[in-house]
C-alpha cells in the first residue's frame, strides 16, 4: 500500500467520527461556579463602600483639576495685568514728555 493511503483512510475515520459527535457538547459552557452563598447583605454593603470610595476618588480628581484651572488663570490674568501695566506706563510717560517737548516749542 502507499504511503499516502495509509494515512488517508485513519484520517477519514477520524473526521466520520468527529461529524457524528454533536458539536453542542463542544460549544456549551459547563457551570463549575459554587452556587453563592447567604451573605446575609455583605456583598451589598461591599458594594457600597467601593461605590463610596470610587466617588471620593473621582470627586478629588476634579477638586485638583479645578485647583490646577483657577491658579493657571490666576497667573495668566497676573501676567496679563502687569503687561497692560507697564504698557500703559510707557505710553503715558511718553506722552508727557511729548506733550512737554510740544509746549515748549511754539508753532
Amino acid at each position: 500500500m502507499d504511503m499516502k493511503i495509509k494515512w488517508h483512510v485513519p484520517a477519514m475515520f477520524l473526521g466520520a467520527a468527529l461529524m457524528c459527535v454533536p458539536a453542542t457538547g463542544w460549544t456549551q459552557q459547563s457551570d463549575t461556579a459554587p452556587a453563592p452563598a447567604q451573605d446575609n447583605g455583605t456583598k451589598a454593603k461591599q458594594d457600597i463602600k467601593s461605590a463610596g470610595h470610587e466617588t471620593k476618588s473621582a470627586a478629588k480628581d476634579a477638586g485638583n483639576g479645578v485647583k490646577h484651572g483657577t491658579k493657571k488663570a490666576y497667573h495668566s490674568t497676573k501676567k496679563g495685568t502687569k503687561k497692560a501695566w507697564n504698557k500703559t506706563k510707557s505710553t503715558t510717560k511718553g506722552a508727557a514728555n511729548g506733550a512737554k517737548e510740544g509746549a515748549k516749542q511754539p508753532q
